[in-house]
């Protein structure tokens, strides 16, 4: 069995990074804390307008090009994710 770690969404990794909550993602994006939560399990792809993907870089920050492709779990899209977000313990 995989550990938890392995599990953790990229976007989860991001936002505990940035001490963000789901709320405050969900808020910046125009979204519910319900949909961010199910980006985070992989339950839905993210379909963003491009306000809210320059409000995603805002929060996350940075660039277009360091938003991983895929938000979910890493251990569910392997080799998706993009190489500048290489923060320290992804």
């Amino acid at each position: 069995m995989k550990d938890e770690a392995n599990r953790e969404s990229n976007l989860v990794k991001i936002r505990e990074r940035l001490d963000l909550t789901q709320k405050e993602v969900a808020d910046a994006l125009g979204v519910t804390e319900q949909t961010v939560r199910n980006w985070e399990h992989g339950r839905a792809v993210p379909k963003l307008t491009i306000p809210q993907m320059k409000a995603l870089c805002r929060l996350l920050q940075c660039s277009i090009d360091e938003v991983p492709d895929y938000l979910g779990p890493s251990s569910s899209a392997p080799g998706t994710e993009k190489p500048g977000l290489a923060y320290p313990g992804m």
